[in-house]
């Protein structure tokens, strides 16, 4: 049997971590996990915390029997901390999957001009916001992107 594949996309809102995750799903055999998706399909509102924390415990469990049976799990979370990377890249090898990681890393300036420009949230995304969560976000070391299989920053479109 085919050994099942890990894709985590880390990055900020605007970095382009849906893009990179669509275009990689275009692969047999490769799912997209997004809870944004969801949140909007079942009509949610995408800052409810509590419900995208089960939203992504379940695409988790679904991502885990995919990589199980030699599946490609591609998970967009952003995952901004290292301790939720750390746990789903230990989970996913467990399992018996490769794990790679897609860093996607722009300057704020950047980010926020690409937020306004494809106006998908509501309510919108203020700089305030992004600045703070700038600031929350833990970056990939190169001794953290050493311990997977793959890893790669900012990679081409």
């Amino acid at each position: 049997m085919q050994r099942g594949r890990l894709v985590l996309i880390a990055g900020l809102p605007g970095a382009g971590k849906t893009t990179l995750a669509m275009r990689l799903a275009t692969k047999p055999g490769s799912t997209r996990f997004s809870p944004d998706d969801w949140l909007q399909s079942l009509a949610l509102d995408l800052w409810d915390s509590s419900r995208r924390d089960r939203i992504e415990a379940l695409q988790w469990t679904l991502a885990l029997d995919l990589l199980r049976l030699g599946g490609t799990a591609i998970v967009e979370w952003g995952t901004w901390g290292r301790s939720e990377r750390d746990r789903l890249r230990l989970e996913a090898a467990a399992a018996g999957a490769q794990t790679e990681l897609f860093w996607l890393d722009y300057p704020a300036d950047e980010l926020f001009r690409r937020i306004l420009e494809r106006n998908a949230e509501n309510p919108p995304i203020t700089r305030a916001q992004l600045d703070s969560w700038v600031a929350a976000f833990e970056a990939p070391t190169e001794d953290e992107m050493a311990l997977f299989d793959h890893a790669e920053r900012n990679p081409p479109s």
